[in-house]
């Protein structure tokens, strides 16, 4: 029996008591067995998000809490704009356009990452209702400076909705000190539960730009309304919301700056491995990229092969690019449930089957160069 090894950038490894939380008998939604719990989650999730504003919880996967953004921000015909520079951003588009509004692209290639003076530029020809964001593009490994874009948009009087799918409980997301009005994410990556559930922290603005789009499932106002009385406004899934309640409890007991830390350090471990082996990383090299490192294929080498060869020889999953990256790069992910001694296993199962393709590697250095680089001392500020 081989022991299987989950390495993308999402879903993620569930640690053991939340697979056990999940697994308890299920109880009714509207018992007092269950009701605490939800109580829990919800205060929970705003710490997450660092929030005063409500968190709306909703049984669907990361994509259901993007839907729910779009219906209820976007009416046929308003001005929205995108930044895009990867699968995820253009995940914004589409959405956007099925609803109807009138959608402008701040456009990056693949890889790139989105600069603030771009989007003020961009806003300064051209209005927007709302901006829409991605912290952590894992199509690409690269991390926008949400921050700074957010800064952008308020001066041009936008709302700002970020994708933090992947980033949440990873990267500092400061929903309330950065001005960002809509905060979606899902249960399934830095948060360590399984896949299932879709968040999105609100603002009042947001709330009151409310759009004209049909909408009943994700109608926000719906679930607002149905939380503050500590209820759903339809069935939620009981044993997920408990996985995820140990889940938090874990990650704030851990504390969110450790969590953060704790990422950075795993993304150096893994970007020296992978440039021990000789390899070119594509995402970028800087202590942001803490989420997924991706890294280009050698010549000659389809990064398919690398996936399945992980897979097949050794049971570990990794990701392979996506849309135009396909075949061209492999994905690391580092987000959750990790430690050091997973990276050093990837990059080890990588110098084997990029060998056995052909491929000219570094032998016997990457799990020291690793190490060595999660252990290594925060860099000198001065």
């Amino acid at each position: 029996m081989a022991k299987k090894y989950l390495f993308t950038p999402g879903p993620t490894p569930v640690p053991p008591e939340v697979l056990a939380a999940v697994g308890t008998p299920v109880v009714h939604h509207r018992s007092p067995d269950f009701l605490p719990v939800y109580e829990r989650v919800l205060t929970r999730l705003r710490e997450v998000c660092r929030t005063e504003s409500d968190v709306l919880l909703f049984g669907a996967s990361g994509t259901g809490a993007f839907e729910s953004a779009v219906a209820n921000l976007v009416a046929p015909g308003d001005p929205h704009l995108v930044v895009s520079a990867g699968n995820f951003g253009e995940r914004w588009v589409s959405m956007l356009t099925a609803y109807g509004a009138e959608v402008d692209v701040l456009r990056y290639a693949w890889g790139e990452t989105p600069d603030a003076d771009d989007l003020r530029a961009r806003l300064g020809e051209r209005q927007a209702k709302a901006v829409w964001l991605v912290q952590s593009e894992t199509s690409t490994g690269v991390v926008a400076d949400v921050r700074a874009l957010a800064g952008a948009a308020k001066e041009a009087g936008a709302l700002v909705v970020v994708d933090a799918v992947s980033s949440l409980g990873a990267l500092p997301c400061e929903t309330d000190a950065w001005g960002l009005d809509v905060v979606v994410s899902g249960s399934q990556k830095a948060l360590m539960a399984p896949p299932g559930l879709g968040l999105a922290a609100v603002s009042e603005a947001a709330f009151a730009a409310t759009g004209s789009s049909p909408r009943f499932y994700f109608d926000w106002e719906r679930t607002r309304q149905a939380q503050l009385k500590l209820d759903a406004p339809f069935t939620p899934p009981v044993s997920l919301v408990a996985g995820l309640d140990v889940a938090l409890g874990l990650l704030l007991d851990e504390g969110l700056e450790a969590a953060f830390e704790r990422h950075v350090r795993l993304g150096r471990a893994a970007r020296a491995g992978v440039k021990a082996l000789g390899l070119e990383l594509f995402s970028p090299d800087e202590d942001r990229s803490a989420v997924v490192t991706a890294v280009r294929a050698p010549s000659g080498v389809d990064s398919g092969d690398v996936v399945s060869g992980l897979r097949d020889r050794f049971g570990i999953t990794i990701a392979n690019g996506q849309g135009e990256l396909k075949g061209k790069i492999f994905r690391l992910g580092h987000i959750g449930w990790f430690d050091v001694f997973d990276i050093t296993t990837q990059v080890a199962a990588v110098e084997l089957v990029l060998a056995d393709l052909g491929a000219e590697v570094e032998r016997g250095l990457a799990v020291t160069a690793a190490l060595e680089a999660f252990e290594a001392p925060e860099p000198s500020r001065a």
